[in-house]
C-alpha cells in the first residue's frame, strides 16, 4: 500500500514540474514557496503571424512558401476567377488566367501596435514556369490572404514544414525549369 502513495505522489510531482497537473491564469500570481513559469508571450504569439512569402523554382514544379512566426494556423487554399484585396474589394492586378487565394486564421501580418511584420511582397510579378505573380491581398480582423497567379490552370498540392514553422505550396508543371 506504501508503495502505491510513493508511486502516486512521484507521478504527481512529475505531472506538476511539466505544468500538466496545474494551470495559473495569466496575470495571478504564484502561491508563496512555488515557482511560476517564465513568460513566453514574446517567444510565442498568441495569433500567427504572416512574416514573408517567397518562391523558388524547381525541375518539376514551383515552390511558394509562406513563412509564419507562431504555430501554423488553419490554411484554406482555393481556386479563384480573380484576386481581390480584403476590405476595399478592388481588383488585385496580377496577370493571369488562374488564381490561388490563400487563407490563414486566425492570423496577422502585423503586431498588436499595428506594425507590419510581413516582409514579402505586396506585388510582384514572378516569371516561373508556372508561378506567374504573388500578392499579399489581405490582412484584416485575424485574416491573412495571399494571391497566386498563373498562366495555366495550377495542380498543386499543400504541406506544412516546422522549425521554422511555414507553410508551402508546390504547383507542377513540366519537366525542365525555364526560369
Amino acid at each position: 500500500m506504501h508503495h502505491r502513495h510513493t508511486l502516486a505522489a512521484v507521478a504527481a510531482g512529475i505531472l506538476l514540474t511539466a505544468g500538466i497537473g496545474a494551470t495559473i491564469p495569466a496575470g495571478a500570481t504564484a502561491p508563496a514557496g512555488t515557482a511560476s513559469a517564465p513568460s513566453t508571450s514574446s517567444a510565442t504569439p498568441s495569433t500567427a503571424l504572416v512574416v514573408n512569402a517567397r518562391w523558388g523554382g524547381h525541375a518539376t514544379f514551383d515552390r511558394l512558401v509562406i513563412d509564419i512566426r507562431g504555430a501554423v494556423p488553419p490554411v484554406t487554399v482555393h481556386q479563384a476567377g480573380a484576386l481581390y484585396y480584403d476590405g476595399s474589394g478592388q481588383k488585385v492586378p496580377l496577370a493571369g488566367k488562374y488564381f490561388l487565394e490563400i487563407r490563414l486564421s486566425p492570423a496577422a501580418a502585423h503586431d498588436d501596435a499595428g506594425k507590419s511584420v510581413y516582409q514579402g511582397p505586396r506585388l510582384l510579378k514572378i516569371h516561373l514556369p508556372a508561378l506567374k505573380g504573388v500578392a499579399l491581398t489581405g490582412d484584416f480582423e485575424g485574416v491573412v490572404s495571399i494571391g497566386a497567379a498563373f498562366d495555366t490552370k495550377p495542380a498543386y498540392k499543400t504541406f506544412r514544414l516546422h522549425s521554422p514553422e511555414r507553410f508551402v505550396v508546390d504547383i507542377a508543371h513540366p519537366v525542365g525549369c525555364r526560369a
